[in-house]
């Protein structure tokens, strides 16, 4: 009896000890329990986790200043400010023509006001030419640009210019595009040079390719004259949109170091290029420009073999076709 009472005080013992690890054991296996099988209600942390970091948007491009806006595309070599920046430039001859059209009209704007505005002139035949001119009684200069209006100063066409800064350009309520381009302006003309006997005329530099720098008219030849064909002497003739053949002109080579002058031909029809009037003209490479007596000049770029086109292409096409090459030397 005291052996089976001691054994059984052994067993309890034993058991009471076991009882802890046995609690914590069905805990943790509980615990576990709980993990594979329904989801635990949710705890509340005694210390929270980290937050995760938002990830930092882009920031946006700074914006550009003045000095970092693009600049406008330079002119190209052998061009001289056309547009007038005040309208003390604007009186003298200007072309209006319907791009995309034959429509064109060489017009005079003068320097006297009256009651509409300031005057200007042009030959009958613009007002068949261009209807538009119908309305039209007077121009002004407002915003730093033209603007043709009729008899009771309400605008007919409001003229901006191009980004070229050589050319106006106006668009109607029809859609309707006009082009407004200086040939003789007071803007345009630059001092008169001395001539080589001391009196006034114009004065040009022989282009000489070996010579970069070389000046004519306030015009400077550029190193950055874009690489193409050269021109060469010879009789040109003018097509214009549609037409072929409206002016001829001969080109004729520097002669002595000299000057390499330009003559219209009898029976030139384009009062545009006889309005412009050319005296003279120089090449390099990639490079035609025509000068004008009184110093303003038009450049052309090449347009396929022994052709010349006006850039910027502006109003009515201006292509100039060699159809004659310059005599030999000493040729009668």
């Amino acid at each position: 009896m005291i052996c089976l009472a001691r054994s059984l005080a052994g067993l309890l013992t034993a058991a009471a000890l076991a009882g802890p690890a046995q609690a914590q054991t069905m805990t943790q296996n509980g615990g576990q329990g709980m993990a594979q099988g329904a989801p635990q209600p949710p705890s509340t942390p005694t210390t929270p986790p980290a937050a995760t970091p938002a990830p930092t948007p882009a920031e946006p491009p700074a914006a550009s200043g003045p000095s970092e806006t693009p600049a406008a595309v330079s002119p190209p070599t052998g061009f001289v400010e056309t547009l007038p920046p005040t309208i003390e430039g604007v009186p003298g001859t200007w072309d209006l023509s319907r791009d995309g059209s034959t429509r064109r009209c060489v017009m005079t704007l003068a320097s006297q006001s009256f009651e509409s505005g300031r005057r200007l002139s042009f030959p009958a035949g613009c007002r068949r030419a261009l209807p538009i001119l119908n309305e039209v009684a007077a121009w002004l200069f407002v915003d730093g640009v033209v603007r043709l209006v009729d008899k009771n100063v309400r605008p007919v066409l409001i003229f901006k210019a191009r980004d070229d800064r050589r050319s106006l350009m106006a668009k109607t309520e029809g859609g309707e595009v006009y082009s407004l381009v200086p040939l003789q302006i007071v803007a345009m003309a630059p001092p008169p040079a001395p001539a080589p006997d001391g009196g006034s005329g114009y004065k040009l530099e022989r282009d000489d390719p070996t010579a970069a720098g070389g000046q004519n008219t306030g015009a400077q030849t550029s190193a950055a004259t874009p690489a193409g064909p050269r021109p060469t002497a010879g009789i040109y003739a003018l097509d214009r949109y549609r037409e072929q053949d409206v002016c001829r002109l001969e080109l004729k080579p520097a002669e002595g170091g000299g000057t390499a002058t330009v003559r219209l031909l009898e029976g030139c029809r384009d009062s545009g290029l006889t309005t412009f009037d050319p005296a003279a003209w120089l090449a390099a490479p990639g490079r035609l420009t025509l000068v004008a007596r009184r110093g303003h000049v038009v450049g052309l770029v090449p347009a396929g073999e022994n052709h010349w086109r006006r850039e910027p292409e502006v109003g009515t096409t201006f292509i100039l076709r060699r159809i004659e090459s310059a005599a030999p030397s000493g040729s009668p």
